[in-house]
């Protein structure tokens, strides 16, 4: 469909083209349909937008729930994701240098896809998936919304985690019968302590006796 007269309203646009209720859906749900109609205003004698539109049946293929399982900047990032802030004619794929930037890109390294155009074949990678563009639901001299047959999902989102530390190992409660021996243990360790005192003392006893016998001998003799 082509209308350069459009107001080029996108949620319009992917309603009459139909099988986009779930992207409509989440372009409302994370506001980020107010941020590309503001861009449209403003890049209208600009670069323009380009939109890689997921059908239902291409959101149907993520795992249960996988919307949900993200946070609300990955949610956000994840629909910005789908968004080039250029305009790319269905001719003009095989220009774009890779890696390309995204409405997400935050950095020069982040966000990206990369666009490999044979003919009339328009493939798209994001490191995690692969996608093919298969149809043309809008274009006009700014805005140009194509099909495309999965969910972009990124290579930034996809990331696994950090493993987190190991947890310290507590030692064993020990039972009834450990804290017995443990005890027994100590008193057996008190007691033999306490007896070597007793003979250190009755030999220091038997010296001083001793030395004294040798003393009086001595003033005797």
């Amino acid at each position: 469909m082509s209308d350069s007269s459009s107001n080029q309203d996108i949620i319009k646009i992917l309603r009459k083209a139909k099988s986009f209720n779930t992207l409509i859906r989440l372009l409302k749900t994370t506001q980020i349909i107010n941020q590309v109609n503001a861009q449209l205003v403003t890049t209208k004698s600009g670069g323009g937008l380009t939109f890689l539109a997921p059908d239902d049946g291409a959101f149907s293929q993520l795992k249960p729930g996988y919307f949900n399982s993200l946070d609300d900047r990955q949610q956000k990032a994840l629909i910005q994701f789908h968004v080039l802030p250029v305009y790319v004619s269905s001719s003009n794929f095989d220009s774009l240098s890779n890696p390309v930037l995204t409405l997400a890109s935050d950095s020069p390294n982040g966000y990206q896809i990369n666009v490999t155009a044979y003919g009339n074949s328009v493939n798209i990678s994001t490191g995690v998936v692969n996608a093919t563009l298969t149809g043309i639901v809008y274009t006009d001299k700014t805005l140009a919304i194509y099909h495309v047959d999965k969910v972009l999902v990124p290579l930034d989102i996809s990331k696994p985690k950090p493993p987190a530390p190991a947890p310290t190992m507590a030692n064993a409660p020990k039972s009834y019968k450990d804290t017995a021996e443990d005890d027994d243990k100590r008193e057996s360790t008190k007691a033999t302590s306490a007896a070597a005192a007793i003979n250190l003392i009755s030999i220091h006893a038997t010296m001083l006796v001793s030395l004294g016998v040798a003393l009086i001998a001595a003033v005797t003799f």
